[in-house]
């Protein structure tokens, strides 16, 4: 009797030691619901909205660099100087040789004006007529060639001085003074036209009609949604850009269309090469319920939630999900607002399991 008697109590003692079930804590966020607009983003490269390579047009020894590299140089400015030397001479040797055809050609003519009165009284013969009439046309020929070398001669010297052809920041000299520069040597330098800037980017095919069907239903163009630049640093460019061109083709290679945008850059702040991203807004959804993506679980392209009901149970919901905005979802249906959705601790959830939501 005395051992049944223990025994009895042990087992009395086990039943109150025996530990109350364990309601798990889950992490709750209520879905919220604003305007939110829909948006594309693709990675840009940014080039110059003009890019002129400066080359030299003649042979000849660099002299010197008239600017400072980096720096914004107006249309016109000096750049370089070839030695001249070599080209005043040229320039000299045309005008002395023109000189020599001008006196020919007064001296043809005055001989075609004493002939001419003559051959009219028979006077001298057709042939001498013919004669003089030959040499005052020689000579004024030769007088337009000698006019082109002059010219020819003119031009090249004022090719020893090499100017921008556009207003731009001008790049880093790719010759030292005292280079031997030819035309077939390469560039000096290239400047380069950044207010407005070119910002190029990829789209896919997919992307371009889903574009081209926005701007379509809100009465625009492809061309008129407006763009934002979102540089490397996250920051979003004080100023709008458009789309300029859109290549005539897809690239067969990538399936993507080549696109051009165009942004304001009055303080030369962006520079050929930067990267960047371009957003497009394609649309605002009006009263959208968002949730954390965290929240959301897929399993066979079917998505689902759990909801932490007032009851203190977590119920299972399945839900349709739209467009993905940063870190979270569109829910379409399946959720309303204000609902508290579980988004950790949800994996070992069932369908009304009580819960302990924070």
């Amino acid at each position: 009797l005395t051992c049944a008697a223990a025994l009895l109590l042990a087992a009395c003692d086990k039943e109150k030691a025996a530990p109350a079930p364990v309601v798990p804590v889950v992490q709750v966020v209520e879905a919220a619901q604003r305007d939110v607009p829909i948006t594309m983003e693709w990675v840009g490269a940014m080039d110059g909205n003009i890019n002129a390579a400066i080359r030299p047009q003649v042979t000849g020894y660099l002299i010197r660099q008239n600017y400072r590299e980096g720096d914004l140089v107006k249309k016109g400015q000096l750049l370089f100087e070839i030695d001249p030397r070599t080209f005043e001479a040229a320039v000299d040797e045309a005008a002395g040789i023109r000189a020599q055809k001008v006196a020919r050609l007064d001296t043809t003519s005055a001989n075609l004006a004493r002939i001419k009165p003559l051959a009219e009284k028979n006077a001298v013969s057709q042939k001498d007529l013919d004669d003089a009439t030959g040499a005052f046309q020689s000579a004024k020929a030769e007088l337009e060639a000698a006019d082109a070398n002059l010219k020819t001669a003119k031009l090249n010297l004022g090719f020893t001085k090499i100017t921008s052809p556009i207003t731009g920041i001008a790049g880093i000299a790719k010759a030292q003074i005292g280079d031997l520069l030819s035309p077939s040597g390469g560039e000096l330098t290239t400047v380069s036209s950044v207010d407005p800037i070119k910002v190029y980017f990829n789209i896919s095919e997919q992307e371009y009609l889903k574009v081209a069907t926005a701007a379509d239903a809100a009465g625009k163009k492809a061309q008129d949604v407006p763009l934002d630049l979102i540089l490397v640093d996250g920051s979003i460019y004080g100023h709008k850009g458009k789309v300029s061109v859109l290549n005539r083709q897809v690239d067969v290679a990538t399936g993507t269309f080549k696109v051009a945008s165009l942004f304001p850059n009055p303080n030369n702040l962006l520079r050929p090469g930067q990267f960047g991203r371009i957003r497009a807004t394609m649309q605002v959804v009006k009263g959208a319920v968002l949730v954390p993506q965290r929240a959301v679980q897929e399993m066979q392209a079917t998505y689902s939630v759990y909801v932490a009901g007032e009851d203190g149970r977590a119920e299972f919901r399945k839900v349709e999900v739209g467009p993905r905005i940063g870190s979270l979802y569109v829910i379409e249906s399946g959720l309303q607002p204000g609902e508290k959705v579980v988004v950790e601790g949800g994996q070992k959830l069932q369908n009304h399991t009580p819960v302990s939501a924070t």
